[in-house]
């Protein structure tokens, strides 16, 4: 019996550990925080309480936190890298370096206790070090409490104050923000300018300002009629004395992170759509009126199609605010340039909600695998606007070429023909040049997906992609994680086309060699120049206009797409192994009555040199 007993222990163990693996154990916070505005010297006052909830199965010492406005003085970190790399972002530059005293950016930790005691810690740039006075058990919490003083930079790049359009306050990172503790171990990474990690938790926030500013954020508001933002009641007058503070409350549930925008000229509009109240908060003006007045419209539409074929937004709001220096998402909500042409304010919209499914909803560790979230982002808003032009809700060309993601295919040719690459799975703030960065995140991750659909057919992507979300949503997937659903989905073996593509730079070039004369047919033969292996939808047109639709897969596959769209395809009898560069394919049709030989007309497979792909006879 002792013998079974210990066995049994040995075997239960190991599955405790996978379960808990396949779970992926969430860390949690709940922030109460509440801030005063001094707008006269662009700095607040702020008391945050955090409770702490470690959910996995490790022993804290420490804790790091987020300290991002710490970048925006000379000499950080963010400073160096943006004046010394080799094209630097024009929205950065040497600006950080040239600010004056009363523009940088700080916060100023003025004390800090655990569950009640004062606790060592230490200031790194962006990064502040908690050494905690006891230790915090696996599946217990702790309680942080903190007083801090901020200074709101010059906007410089995303967050700050002024920006060029001329909204007072675009506020994100303006808080002390706990860095995220996963599997693979504390992520307090020095903010250099790049992407974002944070703990899923419950945001309730106050803000103290004067009362002509209009506010909008993350969250629901919680005194929309003091405040007089929401129109719970149309028939309620707001009115302050002049120069009184005013405070607007928020709660945000199950986010992880909190922005907002303040300006004392924001108009605010709202539309409901699909269960889902748009706010719209910006500076009427002759350079914003008509289109921001059309632009709830559109976004109604563009709700119906995200929530149809990328699953379900969440949450009952969601904000666009004028401000920031571009686009940037939030959970909830996004700040954006809002003096532009329709098209461009649609398509920013388009691209900032997005991000809620991929890096709010999903989560990405966007400083490891940024071309998930802008790469996923950037598949799903050129779908979307496509649909939208493609429907009439938008006025503008739909999608030239076979599919709506051509120009992510270009921008990824161009960076490779350039001998700019480098592999996806470069750490974000690691990478060499901007244009690697952002080609290969934006660009070369939205090639991924549709490439993906080329290899495993339209209905298994698709289905992965509804699967995926509702799988991993607010778990922080990675990499493996995708791959396995669409493995499920499709029944074949995926690995290799993640390690082809996103570890490392090997492109894509196949071509037909020739059409040979056999016994009772034709001998076409296929071969591959380039390094990265690829199965091969081949289309054989005759000369009475009759087509032939095959699909070659890959031995390493173990499985092939038999449909694709509407298109059927015949399996070619043998699978291509990835070690030969050469494949010989019988048709049972002479030469003479072959017009047309062509690879991958759909151009989803990202071939770097499509002009060898076509065979066609020549008339005498």
């Amino acid at each position: 019996m002792k013998k079974i007993s210990i066995t049994l222990s040995l075997i239960l163990v190991p599955i405790a550990l996978l379960l808990a693996q396949a779970d992926r154990w969430q860390q949690r916070v709940e922030y109460t925080m509440d801030i005063k505005m001094d707008v006269e010297k662009h700095q607040y006052s702020g008391t945050q309480n955090l409770v702490y909830y470690n959910n996995s199965p490790d022993e804290l010492n420490k804790v790091f936190y987020h300290l991002y406005y710490n970048a925006f003085q000379p000499g950080s970190m963010m400073d160096e890298r943006s004046r010394t790399i080799q094209d630097p972002d024009p929205r950065v530059g040497g600006r950080i370096g040239k600010l004056k005293e009363d523009e940088i950016g700080f916060q100023k930790i003025n004390s800090l206790k655990q569950n009640g005691k004062e606790v060592q810690y230490k200031v790194e740039g962006t990064i502040l070090e908690v050494m905690l006075n006891e230790p915090i058990a696996p599946n217990s919490k702790a309680t942080f409490d903190m007083e801090f003083l901020a200074q709101i930079p010059a906007q410089i790049r995303r967050t700050g104050r002024m920006n060029k359009e001329g909204i007072d306050y675009s506020m994100s990172q303006w808080y002390p923000k706990l860095c995220e503790y996963d599997y693979q171990g504390w992520h307090a990474n020095p903010y250099v300018g790049r992407e974002f990690h944070g703990v899923w938790g419950d945001f309730d926030v106050k803000i103290t300002l004067p009362n002509n500013y209009v506010v909008g954020g993350s969250g629901y508001i919680q005194n929309g009629n003091t405040v007089g933002y929401g129109y719970q009641d149309k028939n309620i007058q707001v009115k302050h004395a002049p120069g009184n503070d005013l405070t607007w409350h928020f709660n945000a549930p199950n986010v992880h992170d909190f922005f907002w925008g303040a300006d004392p000229d924001y108009t605010h509009t709202q539309l409901d759509a699909e269960g889902v109240t748009m706010h719209f908060l910006y500076q009427e003006n002759d350079k914003t009126r008509d289109n921001w007045q059309a632009l709830p419209g559109i976004m109604a539409e563009a709700i119906k199609y995200m929530n149809k074929n990328f699953g379900k937004y969440p949450y009952k709001q969601y904000s666009f605010i004028q401000g920031g220096d571009g686009g940037m998402e939030y959970p909830m909500g996004t700040l954006i340039t809002g003096e532009r042409q329709l098209g461009s304010l649609v398509g920013v919209s388009v691209h900032e909600w997005f991000h809620s499914w991929y890096q709010m909803v999903l989560a990405f560790n966007e400083a490891l695998y940024p071309w998930m979230d802008e790469g996923f982002t950037s598949f799903g808003s050129n779908e979307t606007m496509n649909y939208l032009k493609k429907n009439g809700f938008l006025m503008g060309k739909a999608s030239e070429g076979p599919h709506p993601h051509m120009r992510s295919y270009k921008g990824y040719f161009n960076v490779v023909s350039a001998g700019m690459e480098e592999p996806l799975i470069t750490h974000a703030d690691h990478f060499v040049t901007n244009t690697a960065y952002g080609i290969g995140s934006y660009s070369k991750g939205a090639v991924f997906l549709n490439q993906l659909e080329y290899v495993i057919g339209k209905e298994a992507f698709r289905k992965g992609m509804i699967d995926f979300y509702e799988t991993w949503k607010f778990k922080h997937p990675n990499t493996n994680d995708f791959i396995r659903v669409m493995e499920k989905v499709s029944g074949m073996e995926l690995d290799w086309y993640k390690e082809y593509w996103v570890n490392s730079t090997h492109s894509i070039d196949y071509a037909v060699n020739a059409v040979k004369p056999a016994k009772k047919g034709s001998k076409i033969v296929l071969e591959k120049i380039g390094v990265m292996p690829m199965p091969i939808d081949l289309i054989i047109t005759d000369t009475k206009g009759n087509k032939t639709n095959i699909t070659i897969p890959l031995r390493i596959m173990r499985g092939e797409k038999r449909k694709d769209g509407k298109m059927s395809f015949e399996i070619a009898p043998e699978d291509w192994p990835w070690t030969h560069n050469k494949y010989e394919l019988f048709v049972p049709l002479k030469g003479k009555k072959i017009a047309k030989v062509e690879i991958d007309p759909s151009q989803r497979m990202a071939d770097t040199n499509p002009e060898n792909n076509v065979y066609e006879k020549v008339e005498k």
